[in-house]
């Protein structure tokens, strides 16, 4: 299998990252695959009513993305940076082994969210063109709410150097943030409708297009 697969520490992330992008890389004919991380299921504290809700998240994000595949490691959440590495590296290596994905969408290592680092230097490891010769772009998404809270004054800015035209997905992607209520607040909140259409626009400007998703490609082979 080829194709897009975008890894989300969380069930959400991949929308409020690169839903857009996912869009209109479905639309144009590519494969897109998800690999989610955590999960709150009861084994990790969480109620039943926390894990039901967030199953049918997924299942509706899933149908609605029409993704070609949907992996769940259902580790913990919050509690990432407390799994070994090498354990995480393999778990995350049996999905990349079976979709052999070209692109590779990660969080970004500066976010606020210890798990967005775990992830990321996972990723990191599994990108090593020697290992998984598939992967030929590796590209770094921002998260509201995590890449614009992180906090460190020594880390480097998230600076993007590809932008995504989603002028004709940005209202899919505004209907998708409706899959995850829970996630979603009034303006302010960072991850409000305005806020994110906000993001867009400005992405958008500074690419010369109504609307942009950006990332960090930090490598690329073409």
């Amino acid at each position: 299998m080829t194709g897009i697969l975008v890894v989300a520490p969380h069930a959400d992330d991949e929308t409020y990252g690169c839903g857009g992008t996912l869009l209109r890389a479905r639309g144009e004919g590519q494969a897109i695959h998800w690999l989610i991380v955590t999960f709150p299921s009861q084994a990790h504290g969480y109620s039943q009513d926390a894990a039901r809700t967030r199953t049918l998240e997924i299942e509706r994000a899933s149908a609605f993305y029409g993704f070609a595949s949907v992996h769940r490691l259902d580790l913990a959440p919050a509690a990432l940076d407390r799994v070994p590495r090498a354990d995480l590296v393999a778990l995350m290596r049996s999905v990349v082994c079976e979709i052999e994905p070209e692109t590779l969408y990660l969080p970004f290592p500066g976010d606020a969210h210890s798990d967005h680092r775990a992830v990321f230097e996972a990723g990191a490891a599994l990108a090593k063109r020697f290992r998984h010769p598939s992967i030929r772009s590796v590209r770094l998404y921002e998260t509201p709410s995590e890449t614009d809270f992180g906090l460190d004054p020594t880390g480097a800015p998230f600076r993007p150097n590809l932008f995504i035209d989603i002028s004709e997905t940005l209202a899919a992607k505004i209907e998708a943030l409706g899959l995850y209520p829970g996630e979603c607040g009034e303006h302010p909140f960072p991850r409000s409708v305005e806020a994110v259409r906000a993001l867009a626009t400005r992405r958008g400007a500074a690419a010369g297009v109504a609307a942009a998703e950006a990332f960090m490609i930090v490598r690329e082979i073409r």
